[in-house]
Protein backbone atom coordinates (compact mmCIF):
# COMPACT_ATOMS: atom_id res chain seq x y z
CA UNK A 1 0.00 0.00 0.00
CA UNK A 2 1.24 3.38 -1.15
CA UNK A 3 1.67 5.86 2.11
CA UNK A 4 1.67 9.01 0.10
CA UNK A 5 -1.79 7.99 -1.68
CA UNK A 6 -2.85 7.31 1.87
CA UNK A 7 -2.21 10.23 2.85
CA UNK A 8 -3.60 12.21 -0.07
CA UNK A 9 -6.70 10.19 0.61
CA UNK A 10 -6.79 11.59 4.09
CA UNK A 11 -5.97 15.05 2.92
CA UNK A 12 -9.27 14.84 0.54
CA UNK A 13 -11.38 13.73 3.30
CA UNK A 14 -10.26 16.44 5.76
CA UNK A 15 -11.08 19.20 2.93
CA UNK A 16 -14.60 17.92 2.05
CA UNK A 17 -17.43 16.84 4.11
CA UNK A 18 -17.94 14.27 1.34
CA UNK A 19 -16.71 12.82 -1.69
CA UNK A 20 -18.34 10.31 -4.13
CA UNK A 21 -16.15 7.22 -4.56
CA UNK A 22 -15.71 7.69 -8.50
CA UNK A 23 -14.65 11.22 -7.25
CA UNK A 24 -11.93 9.77 -5.09
CA UNK A 25 -10.83 7.46 -7.69
CA UNK A 26 -10.00 10.07 -10.20
CA UNK A 27 -8.10 12.00 -7.81
CA UNK A 28 -6.44 9.13 -6.66
CA UNK A 29 -5.89 7.12 -10.26
CA UNK A 30 -7.19 4.25 -8.34
CA UNK A 31 -9.55 1.56 -8.85
CA UNK A 32 -12.99 1.56 -6.65
CA UNK A 33 -11.54 -1.17 -4.61
CA UNK A 34 -8.38 0.21 -3.87
CA UNK A 35 -10.47 3.11 -2.40
CA UNK A 36 -12.35 0.95 -0.53
CA UNK A 37 -9.13 -1.13 0.93
CA UNK A 38 -7.70 2.92 1.54
CA UNK A 39 -10.54 3.63 3.52
CA UNK A 40 -10.59 0.50 5.89
CA UNK A 41 -6.92 1.25 6.41
CA UNK A 42 -7.58 5.14 7.40
CA UNK A 43 -10.23 3.41 9.62
CA UNK A 44 -7.51 0.81 11.66
CA UNK A 45 -5.75 3.93 11.95
CA UNK A 46 -8.45 5.79 14.20
CA UNK A 47 -10.23 7.74 11.73
CA UNK A 48 -13.66 7.91 11.11
CA UNK A 49 -14.68 7.35 7.84
CA UNK A 50 -18.41 6.68 7.20
CA UNK A 51 -19.59 5.33 4.19
CA UNK A 52 -22.77 5.95 2.04
CA UNK A 53 -24.78 3.25 -0.16
CA UNK A 54 -25.61 3.41 -3.27
CA UNK A 55 -24.62 3.54 -7.18
CA UNK A 56 -21.68 6.12 -6.54
CA UNK A 57 -21.03 5.69 -3.33
CA UNK A 58 -19.70 8.20 -0.63
CA UNK A 59 -16.79 8.71 1.88
CA UNK A 60 -16.54 11.22 4.02
CA UNK A 61 -15.03 11.92 7.82
CA UNK A 62 -16.85 12.09 11.03
CA UNK A 63 -17.25 14.95 13.50
CA UNK A 64 -16.01 14.36 16.69
CA UNK A 65 -14.04 14.66 19.55
CA UNK A 66 -12.27 11.88 19.25
CA UNK A 67 -10.73 12.86 15.92
CA UNK A 68 -6.78 12.27 15.02
CA UNK A 69 -4.98 15.32 14.17
CA UNK A 70 -5.13 16.82 11.56
CA UNK A 71 -2.88 16.23 8.84
CA UNK A 72 -0.58 19.22 7.35
CA UNK A 73 2.19 19.83 5.26
CA UNK A 74 4.44 22.54 6.09
CA UNK A 75 3.65 25.38 4.27
CA UNK A 76 -0.10 24.95 5.36
CA UNK A 77 1.25 24.76 9.20
CA UNK A 78 3.55 27.59 8.56
CA UNK A 79 0.17 29.36 7.42
CA UNK A 80 -1.56 28.84 10.40
CA UNK A 81 0.56 29.64 12.78
CA UNK A 82 1.25 32.88 11.10
CA UNK A 83 -2.42 33.10 11.22
CA UNK A 84 -3.10 33.06 14.33
CA UNK A 85 -0.72 35.10 15.44
CA UNK A 86 -2.68 37.75 13.09
CA UNK A 87 -5.80 36.67 14.31
CA UNK A 88 -4.76 38.08 18.10
CA UNK A 89 -5.88 41.43 17.09
CA UNK A 90 -9.13 40.36 14.90
CA UNK A 91 -12.44 41.36 14.87
CA UNK A 92 -14.15 38.22 16.14
CA UNK A 93 -15.02 38.06 19.52
CA UNK A 94 -12.71 36.18 21.50
CA UNK A 95 -10.21 34.94 18.66
CA UNK A 96 -7.38 36.75 20.08
CA UNK A 97 -7.63 34.44 23.40
CA UNK A 98 -8.79 31.61 21.27
CA UNK A 99 -5.92 32.10 19.09
CA UNK A 100 -2.99 32.16 21.65
CA UNK A 101 -4.51 28.93 22.99
CA UNK A 102 -4.67 27.02 19.65
CA UNK A 103 -1.18 28.81 18.74
CA UNK A 104 0.64 27.51 21.81
CA UNK A 105 -0.19 23.88 21.26
CA UNK A 106 0.40 23.96 17.28
CA UNK A 107 4.19 25.59 18.68
CA UNK A 108 4.49 22.53 20.36
CA UNK A 109 4.30 19.44 17.93
CA UNK A 110 5.94 21.88 14.71
CA UNK A 111 9.46 20.61 13.80
CA UNK A 112 12.36 23.58 15.04
CA UNK A 113 12.57 24.28 11.01
CA UNK A 114 8.87 25.32 11.17
CA UNK A 115 8.95 26.99 14.49
CA UNK A 116 12.02 29.00 13.04
CA UNK A 117 10.27 29.76 9.74
CA UNK A 118 7.57 31.36 11.94
CA UNK A 119 9.35 33.29 14.61
CA UNK A 120 10.92 35.00 11.90
CA UNK A 121 8.03 35.83 10.00
CA UNK A 122 6.47 37.32 13.51
CA UNK A 123 9.90 38.59 14.34
CA UNK A 124 9.71 40.76 10.84
CA UNK A 125 6.13 41.91 11.08
CA UNK A 126 4.77 44.92 12.92
CA UNK A 127 0.95 45.31 12.74
CA UNK A 128 -0.61 48.57 12.31
CA UNK A 129 -3.19 48.59 14.74
CA UNK A 130 -6.21 51.13 15.54
CA UNK A 131 -9.32 51.88 17.96
CA UNK A 132 -11.84 49.29 17.24
CA UNK A 133 -13.93 50.11 13.79
CA UNK A 134 -16.89 48.23 14.66
CA UNK A 135 -18.85 45.59 16.22
CA UNK A 136 -16.55 41.92 16.61
CA UNK A 137 -18.88 39.08 15.55
CA UNK A 138 -18.98 35.55 17.17
CA UNK A 139 -16.95 33.06 16.10
CA UNK A 140 -19.34 30.33 16.10
CA UNK A 141 -21.64 31.83 13.93
CA UNK A 142 -18.82 32.22 11.21
CA UNK A 143 -18.09 28.41 11.91
CA UNK A 144 -22.03 27.39 10.84
CA UNK A 145 -22.38 30.00 8.04
CA UNK A 146 -18.83 28.45 6.48
CA UNK A 147 -19.88 25.34 7.09
CA UNK A 148 -23.63 26.33 4.77
CA UNK A 149 -21.40 27.60 2.45
CA UNK A 150 -19.00 24.70 2.25
CA UNK A 151 -21.74 22.02 2.12
CA UNK A 152 -24.57 24.12 -0.02
CA UNK A 153 -26.68 23.69 2.84
CA UNK A 154 -29.71 25.95 3.46
CA UNK A 155 -29.25 28.08 7.19
CA UNK A 156 -32.50 30.02 9.02
CA UNK A 157 -31.47 33.13 11.17
CA UNK A 158 -32.73 36.11 12.72
CA UNK A 159 -31.57 39.82 11.25
CA UNK A 160 -31.11 42.93 12.52
CA UNK A 161 -31.52 45.67 9.95
CA UNK A 162 -29.91 49.09 10.60
CA UNK A 163 -33.45 50.17 12.41
CA UNK A 164 -33.02 47.60 15.12
CA UNK A 165 -35.95 46.07 12.86
CA UNK A 166 -35.80 41.76 13.36
CA UNK A 167 -37.08 39.44 11.02
CA UNK A 168 -36.35 35.42 10.53
CA UNK A 169 -34.96 34.32 6.99
CA UNK A 170 -34.31 31.31 5.33
CA UNK A 171 -30.37 31.84 3.15
CA UNK A 172 -28.60 29.72 0.77
CA UNK A 173 -25.35 30.92 1.94
CA UNK A 174 -22.60 31.60 -1.33
CA UNK A 175 -19.51 33.46 0.45
CA UNK A 176 -18.02 35.22 3.50
CA UNK A 177 -16.41 38.12 2.83
CA UNK A 178 -14.12 40.22 5.27
CA UNK A 179 -14.25 43.82 5.24
CA UNK A 180 -12.13 45.46 7.61
CA UNK A 181 -13.87 44.61 10.64
CA UNK A 182 -16.93 44.36 9.31
CA UNK A 183 -18.11 40.40 7.91
CA UNK A 184 -20.81 39.98 5.18
CA UNK A 185 -22.87 37.37 4.35
CA UNK A 186 -23.56 36.65 0.24
CA UNK A 187 -26.70 34.59 0.59
CA UNK A 188 -29.78 34.01 -1.59
CA UNK A 189 -32.87 34.91 0.77
CA UNK A 190 -35.34 32.56 -0.54
CA UNK A 191 -38.46 34.20 1.17
CA UNK A 192 -37.48 37.44 -0.92
CA UNK A 193 -36.07 35.49 -3.87
CA UNK A 194 -33.54 37.56 -4.37
CA UNK A 195 -29.43 37.77 -3.51
CA UNK A 196 -28.82 39.45 -0.28
CA UNK A 197 -25.95 41.33 1.54
CA UNK A 198 -25.90 40.58 5.40
CA UNK A 199 -23.97 41.87 8.32
CA UNK A 200 -22.55 39.11 10.21
CA UNK A 201 -22.68 40.84 13.51
CA UNK A 202 -26.41 41.90 12.99
CA UNK A 203 -27.13 38.10 12.45
CA UNK A 204 -27.93 35.52 14.81
CA UNK A 205 -28.79 32.48 16.30
CA UNK A 206 -27.86 31.01 12.58
CA UNK A 207 -28.92 26.69 12.02
CA UNK A 208 -28.83 24.86 9.22
CA UNK A 209 -31.87 23.65 8.30
CA UNK A 210 -30.78 20.25 7.07
CA UNK A 211 -31.77 21.19 3.03
CA UNK A 212 -28.97 21.12 0.46
CA UNK A 213 -29.15 23.12 -2.35
CA UNK A 214 -28.06 23.44 -5.93
CA UNK A 215 -25.83 26.58 -5.88
CA UNK A 216 -27.29 28.96 -8.02
CA UNK A 217 -25.29 31.72 -10.96
CA UNK A 218 -23.50 33.83 -8.47
CA UNK A 219 -24.62 37.90 -8.52
CA UNK A 220 -20.90 38.82 -9.45
CA UNK A 221 -17.87 38.27 -10.36
CA UNK A 222 -17.34 37.06 -6.75
CA UNK A 223 -18.78 37.23 -3.20
CA UNK A 224 -16.48 40.26 -2.41
CA UNK A 225 -17.44 42.43 -5.56
CA UNK A 226 -20.86 41.64 -4.30
CA UNK A 227 -20.63 43.30 -1.10
CA UNK A 228 -18.40 46.51 -2.90
CA UNK A 229 -21.73 46.68 -4.88
CA UNK A 230 -24.43 46.27 -2.20
CA UNK A 231 -22.38 48.38 0.33
CA UNK A 232 -21.89 51.37 -2.89
CA UNK A 233 -26.11 51.25 -3.19
CA UNK A 234 -26.89 51.73 0.44
CA UNK A 235 -23.85 54.34 1.01
CA UNK A 236 -25.68 58.20 0.68
CA UNK A 237 -25.68 59.67 -2.36
CA UNK A 238 -23.15 62.46 -1.84
CA UNK A 239 -20.06 61.37 -2.63
CA UNK A 240 -16.21 62.54 -2.41
CA UNK A 241 -14.22 63.51 -5.80
CA UNK A 242 -10.20 64.27 -5.39
CA UNK A 243 -7.76 64.78 -7.90
CA UNK A 244 -4.93 63.17 -6.40
CA UNK A 245 -1.24 63.30 -7.42
CA UNK A 246 -0.24 59.85 -7.54
CA UNK A 247 -1.11 56.79 -10.31
CA UNK A 248 -4.02 54.66 -9.95
CA UNK A 249 -2.17 51.76 -8.65
CA UNK A 250 -0.34 53.83 -6.02
CA UNK A 251 -3.72 55.33 -4.77
CA UNK A 252 -5.62 52.42 -4.67
CA UNK A 253 -3.14 50.06 -3.06
CA UNK A 254 -2.19 52.87 -0.89
CA UNK A 255 -5.68 53.91 -0.05
CA UNK A 256 -7.23 50.81 0.01
CA UNK A 257 -10.24 51.42 -2.81
CA UNK A 258 -11.45 49.46 -5.49
CA UNK A 259 -10.60 49.81 -9.14
CA UNK A 260 -13.92 51.15 -9.95
CA UNK A 261 -13.11 54.27 -7.57
CA UNK A 262 -10.06 55.30 -9.34
CA UNK A 263 -9.88 57.03 -13.01
CA UNK A 264 -5.92 57.08 -14.31
CA UNK A 265 -5.31 60.98 -16.17
CA UNK A 266 -1.89 60.03 -16.51
CA UNK A 267 1.22 58.25 -14.94
CA UNK A 268 1.35 60.61 -12.01
CA UNK A 269 -2.27 61.73 -11.99
CA UNK A 270 -5.67 60.36 -10.83
CA UNK A 271 -9.02 60.95 -9.60
CA UNK A 272 -10.71 59.35 -6.66
CA UNK A 273 -14.36 59.18 -6.65
CA UNK A 274 -15.72 57.14 -3.53
CA UNK A 275 -18.83 57.68 -1.18
CA UNK A 276 -17.34 57.34 2.65
CA UNK A 277 -19.44 56.92 5.29
CA UNK A 278 -17.46 59.51 7.23
CA UNK A 279 -16.48 62.75 5.35
CA UNK A 280 -13.94 63.01 8.86
CA UNK A 281 -12.23 59.73 8.15
CA UNK A 282 -11.66 60.45 4.58
CA UNK A 283 -10.35 63.46 5.21
CA UNK A 284 -7.78 61.46 8.13
CA UNK A 285 -7.03 58.72 5.41
CA UNK A 286 -5.93 60.97 2.40
CA UNK A 287 -3.87 63.44 4.56
CA UNK A 288 -2.16 60.38 6.22
CA UNK A 289 -0.76 59.51 3.28
CA UNK A 290 1.35 62.39 2.62
CA UNK A 291 0.44 62.40 -0.96
CA UNK A 292 -0.87 65.87 -3.01
CA UNK A 293 -4.24 65.76 -3.52
CA UNK A 294 -6.93 68.61 -4.47
CA UNK A 295 -10.70 68.16 -3.30
CA UNK A 296 -13.17 68.61 -6.45
CA UNK A 297 -16.24 68.10 -4.58
CA UNK A 298 -17.78 68.44 -1.93
CA UNK A 299 -17.32 71.69 -0.20
CA UNK A 300 -17.74 69.80 3.41
CA UNK A 301 -14.94 67.54 2.89
CA UNK A 302 -12.67 71.33 2.21
CA UNK A 303 -13.88 72.73 5.37
CA UNK A 304 -13.07 69.64 7.56
CA UNK A 305 -9.79 69.78 5.94
CA UNK A 306 -9.43 73.29 6.72
CA UNK A 307 -10.59 72.18 10.54
CA UNK A 308 -7.96 69.49 10.77
CA UNK A 309 -5.10 71.53 9.56
CA UNK A 310 -6.20 74.34 11.93
CA UNK A 311 -6.24 71.83 15.11
CA UNK A 312 -2.82 70.55 13.63
CA UNK A 313 -1.35 74.11 13.26
CA UNK A 314 -2.32 75.12 16.65
CA UNK A 315 -1.04 72.26 18.27
CA UNK A 316 2.23 72.18 16.38
CA UNK A 317 2.97 75.71 17.26
CA UNK A 318 5.72 75.97 19.93
CA UNK A 319 4.80 76.84 23.49
CA UNK A 320 6.32 80.35 24.48
CA UNK A 321 5.69 79.42 28.20
CA UNK A 322 8.18 76.71 27.88
CA UNK A 323 11.64 76.16 28.91
CA UNK A 324 14.00 74.45 27.61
Amino acid sequence: MSSERLLRLLSLLQGRREWSGPELCERLGVSPRTVRRDVERLRGLGYPVHATLGAAGGYGLEAGAAMPPLLLDDEEAVAIAVGLRAATGGAVEGIGEASVRALAKLEQVLPARLRRRVTAVHAATTPLTGPPAGPAVDPETLTVLAAACRDHERVRFAYRDAGDGETRRVAEPHGLVSAGRRWYLVAFDTGRGDWRTFRVDRLSGPRPTGARFTPREPPAADAAAFVTRSLARRRPLRRAVLLVHASAEELADRFRVTGAEVEPVDDRTCVLRTAPDSLEWTALRIAYLDIGFEVREPSELRERLAAMAARLSQAARPDPTRQD
